[in-house]
């Protein structure tokens, strides 16, 4: 158990490292079994926070995001935290002024995202696989940047599908709708 923790963290930083020597605009953290974005991983960046705009947390134990990581990576423009175990969001994530893409598939979100409506810049919003009911339609509608919203696999209910296209200048993409039972 400890050599296969000493292998993860050893992964995580070869990762950090490679970022910071090849100062590239990405952080690629996905499948390294993380339950929280490490501290250390903060004091380590510090010289290229600024210039890192795409992260991927993709398929690991993320049960949060804290503030700090979204006020650290102010200069994101992608995020993908695919396949984690998250709920919520921080209110600071209305603070990244650059985000146009963010991957939230396959997470444990039980409403829409709210601060992600506030987002100026974003263009595809990736809800697929939670367990999101409700959206609020109106807040999406009035975002001028989103082009796709992933709402698939989702328990999306009938009410949003009518509301939803006249309103929407996006593309929205929901399961097929169940066929109704005959009785």
């Amino acid at each position: 158990m400890q050599k296969k923790m000493g292998e993860a963290v050893a992964r995580v930083a070869r990762k950090v490292n490679d970022t910071v020597e090849n100062k590239t605009d990405s952080l690629d953290l996905a499948n390294c079994k993380l339950m929280t974005f490490p501290v250390g991983i903060y004091k380590a960046m510090r010289s290229v926070t600024e210039g890192i705009h795409r992260i991927s947390l993709a398929n690991n134990e993320l049960k949060s995001l804290t503030s700090r990581f979204v006020t650290t990576f102010s200069q994101l423009r992608e995020l993908n935290l695919a396949g984690n175990y998250l709920h919520r969001l921080p209110e600071e994530v209305t603070s990244l002024l650059h985000l146009r893409a963010i991957n939230l598939s396959r997470n444990r979100f039980r409403r829409f995202p709210e601060p992600l409506a506030t987002v100026a810049t974003l263009e595809t919003i990736d809800l697929e696989e939670n367990e999101i009911a409700e959206v609020p339609v109106e807040k999406l509608a009035s975002m001028a940047s989103l082009r796709s919203l992933n709402l698939r696999a989702n328990p999306v209910g009938p009410e949003v599908r009518l509301l939803v296209r006249p309103l929407i200048p996006f593309d929205l993409l929901l399961s097929p709708e169940e066929p109704v039972p005959k009785a």
